[in-house]
């Protein structure tokens, strides 16, 4: 193992040393040793890290959303098979960028729809790092969950096993995210057409990659869906209903393309879903909000029949019964990183310390508990 002094490591890298010292103060690259005279000494590991570091950040990461994804840098494959398939999305769309402009170049006359075609690639390239964070805060979700359930059955297969698909021949599901619904849980789709709709198309399109052709996925704005009018006979809308923009218009469209009698499924949380976790990171600091919104108190288990009966004749409600207990820290870290609130900024520079936070209590208490509290509406159109 080399070490170098923060000069020697700089340059080696090919950085200012006001970089790495920036990144030392944020705590971002802290240096594996510090010498009593102060002098910082770097290791080749914290030049594997800073690799990342830059390399994340050339791809368009902030430096709030960098912290959580090198805090664990052990696991050197992963770490690269990250930054290739980033690299190589970026790579695909700025190849469909020079072809596109080659052909504007080429053309006799340029037409505007051309123009506006070149203008939505050009800006698309964000999009590629908002659907890897939107995949990936998804995936770091639905991991706690499958790995510190009490029960076993699982929410998916609790959830499908709710369906009645007797009553199934078009089905919609709004918001389907990385598809998991349908991966484990198969049915006869002979006489039937499914279709998983995501408002987001980087979803859309990692559903479509895992589950082929055999069901339509598309991109689908759930207050404004595009299908005639009495459509569907079943409609599902798994976690959903309370990130709409307008929940009642959300609700009208979906009411719309329902068939008489057709049935809607959609899940949501009550007010003492993950409460603990939310109570570790206010003690830790009270600042930290991991939901800009309380998203029970828009759609949740306590409001969501009410909601509901104005648009159906019959609402029928079913609890899942579970909660967790954790016995790590980086897959709860991971969670809470993947919120929707204000914790990046936070908890970022101080990660190292709230991962020592997390283990003091995970040691004297052996695991943590969290409390679940989830459920299912079925609303039957009259």
């Amino acid at each position: 193992m080399n070490y170098y002094k923060t000069g020697q490591f700089a340059k080696l890298a090919n950085v200012s040393e006001r970089t790495i010292r920036y990144y030392d103060k944020i705590g971002l690259l802290k240096p594996s040793f510090v010498m009593e005279n102060g002098y910082r000494q770097y290791s080749d590991l914290d030049l594997l890290k800073l690799q990342k570091i830059l390399s994340l950040k050339h791809l368009g990461f902030s430096i709030e959303e960098i912290f959580p994804m090198v805090m664990d840098n052990t696991d050197l494959k992963e770490s690269f098979d990250l930054q290739i398939d980033l690299i190589e999305d970026k790579m695909s769309h700025l190849q469909s960028l020079k072809d596109a402009l080659k052909r504007a170049s080429q053309a006799p006359d340029l037409s505007w729809n051309m123009i506006l075609s070149l203008v939505q690639l050009s800006n698309e390239e964000t999009n590629i790092i908002e659907q890897y964070k939107n995949a990936k805060n998804l995936n770091d979700r639905i991991r706690l969950h499958e790995k510190y359930s009490t029960n076993k059955q699982g929410w998916f297969n609790w959830l499908f096993e709710k369906i009645d698909f007797s009553k199934v021949n078009r089905l919609l599901e709004i918001g389907c995210g990385n598809g998991k619904l349908w991966q484990e849980n198969k049915i006869d789709l002979r006489n039937r057409e499914i279709f998983l709709s995501d408002i987001s198309e980087g979803m859309v399109e990692e559903v479509r990659n895992k589950l082929g052709s055999d069901f339509n996925c598309i991109v689908v704005n759930v207050e404004k869906i595009p299908f005639k009018d009495a459509y569907f006979d079943t409609i599902i809308a798994n976690h959903v209903l309370f990130y709409l923009n307008d929940l009642n218009q959300g609700l009208k469209e979906i009411d719309r393309v329902l068939k008489p009698n057709g049935v809607f499924y959609c899940s949501t949380y009550g007010k003492e879903h993950m409460k603990e976790i939310n109570e570790i990171v206010q003690n830790f600091d009270s600042r930290i909000n991991l939901s800009n919104h309380s998203l029970y108190n828009i759609f949740g288990l306590e409001n969501g029949e009410e909601i509901l009966k104005h648009y159906f004749s019959n609402v029928e409600r079913m609890d899942y019964q579970d909660c967790l207990e954790i016995t790590e820290s980086k897959p709860l870290i991971d969670y809470i990183m993947s919120c929707h609130g204000n914790q990046n900024e936070i908890l970022g520079p101080r990660l190292n310390e709230f991962k020592e936070y997390i283990e003091f209590i995970l040691n004297k208490n052996d695991k943590i508990v969290v409390t679940k509290q989830a459920g299912l509406f079925i609303g039957h159109k009259g």
